[in-house]
């Protein structure tokens, strides 16, 4: 079983760095995962929203994810994005990511078609599961309703949970609100909710929550693995607000292309600064204000997350 179904952590959705001709740089994202564990991370996700996963090829996703393990990260370390739309798509990036010892999976439901019973999502989850067959496989259900326009209600999570108990362990909600957090942690403790953004990662933890799958922590990982790890301190409010404020302010930005355009700054490489189409590029001005600003604004909070936490 991975170590991600143990104590609660801060896990970065890896951002995916393109070359100058557009291709996925395998390179350039070992490099950056490295960073990120030693910079407070307690884990990966491969292939979510912030990696642009439903901009990448079946083949492109697998084998950035040998490059990955080639390149000395654990896979115990690692979260796979393996959910598509496709139900013989899932199951064959399932089944790789096992094949290479990858048991903890983030799944998104088959999103295209919208106003879905709960039934016919509960089918498509029972039939990956059923043609992956390898009880390795760890499920973490992807609910991102403001993206997918597709969830998990709390009963349908509990049909799951009940019907593939080995299966299914946990939840990343990205609804923008902790109302299904809450109900999920209340009716099935042990169960992994992790919030979708730091900003509910304090409410989370003191629910029983799991912690955070949050896009900043590709550029804030120290930050938010302080809160983490003080969580039941006295001062854990104060840093809660203020962690808050600072991703409000990020997300005032198009949020993947202000995070490569941070990447791109903190490095000194240009080519950080590409999504893939259709996302687009920061115009250098504007990314230069937007990073001006942010540090202007938060420099204090920034400067005292360079150092670990006491």
């Amino acid at each position: 079983m991975s170590d991600l179904t143990h104590a609660p952590g801060v896990l970065a959705p890896i951002l995916t760095p393109f070359d100058e001709t557009g291709a996925p740089d395998a390179e350039r994202l070992v490099a950056h995962a490295r960073h990120l564990l030693a910079e407070g991370c307690t884990g990966l996700v491969a292939f979510g929203t912030t990696s642009e996963a439903t901009s990448l090829g079946l083949e492109e996703r697998m084998s950035l994810l040998e490059a990955m393990l080639a390149g000395g990260i654990a896979p115990e370390a690692l979260m796979v994005g393996t959910g598509t739309p496709a139900i013989p798509d899932t199951v064959r990036l399932a089944r790789h990511a096992l094949s290479l010892g990858c048991t903890a999976q983030l799944m998104l439901p088959p999103y295209y078609y919208k106003a879905v019973h709960d039934d016919g999502l509960f089918e498509s989850f029972a039939r990956v599961i059923e043609e992956v067959a390898d009880s390795r496989l760890r499920i973490h259900l992807y609910h991102i309703p403001p993206v997918a326009q597709v969830g998990f209600s709390a009963p349908l999570v509990g049909r799951l949970v009940a019907a593939f108990p080995e299966t299914v362990v946990g939840l990343k909600d990205s609804s923008g609100d902790f109302t299904l957090s809450s109900a999920l942690l209340e009716a099935h403790p042990g169960f992994r909710v992790y919030a979708g953004s730091e900003k509910f990662l304090l409410d989370n933890l003191r629910a029983g929550g799991a912690g955070c799958i949050t896009a900043t922590a590709n550029i804030f990982p120290r930050l938010i693995r302080r809160l983490l790890d003080t969580w039941q301190d006295a001062s854990a409010d104060a840093l809660q607000e203020a962690i808050t404020a600072l991703r409000r302010d990020v997300s005032a930005q198009p949020l993947i292309p202000f995070l490569k355009a941070w990447m791109a700054n903190r490095l000194g490489d240009a080519a950080w600064s590409h999504p893939r189409p259709p996302l687009m590029a920061l115009e250098p001005e504007q990314a230069a204000r937007a990073i001006a600003a942010l540090k202007a604004r938060h420099g204090d909070l920034l400067g005292a997350a360079a150092a670990p936490a006491a």
